[in-house]
């Protein structure tokens, strides 16, 4: 587990063609609230914001989570997402179709987990990453651990260093810097 960027780490992130998260813990806080039959959860726009960017340039996102609900499908079609698996099932399994639907495979795949029902995904992607509030486990078995938690940031921050580990960020910046 380390927070620091190596030359190793860059190559990883310049490699991956799909970013997959978890969705409660690393795309939320890790809050979920309830009130009668609604469900809330908060979902940083700042995140959503640069999975957007992530599409637009051309890799794909996926969100895999142990706990179906109405609110993540709906945060997920509102943003585009390309891939969402919300099933009670072993995440490996759920990544596993996944990959064999889009024609890729592992060594492509950055994934973000904080808790236990992630540690398998995260050994065998590409590039496993924890965010900073992960539980120890998983941080012991991620590749990078991020500075921002889940539901803070910490997506945002694993989407920059892909656009520039793969040389994107510079024209991505640029596009919104010009003037009409």
């Amino acid at each position: 587990m380390s927070s620091e960027i190596t030359a190793e780490l860059t190559s990883r992130f310049a490699a991956v063609r799909i970013l997959l998260c978890d969705v409660d813990g690393v795309l939320t806080d890790g809050s979920v609230y309830i009130g009668g039959e609604h469900e809330v959860k908060k979902f940083n726009i700042q995140d959503g914001f640069g999975l957007v960017l992530l599409r637009r340039e051309g890799l794909k996102v996926g969100w895999i989570s142990s706990r179906p609900s109405k609110a993540t499908a709906a945060r997920a079609l509102e943003l585009k997402i390309d891939f969402l698996e919300q099933t009670k099932g072993p995440k490996v399994e759920a990544v596993e179709r996944l990959l064999s639907d889009a024609g890729l495979d592992w060594s492509q795949v950055c994934y973000m987990g904080d808790d236990l029902v992630d540690l398998g995904v995260l050994k065998r992607a590409g590039i496993g990453v924890a965010v900073a509030n992960a539980v120890a486990e998983a941080k012991v078995v991620a590749d990078f651990v991020t500075r921002n938690s889940g539901g803070k940031g910490a997506v945002r921050e694993v989407v920059e260093l892909i656009l520039k580990a793969q040389g994107k960020w510079e024209s991505v910046v640029a596009t919104f810097s010009s003037a009409p």
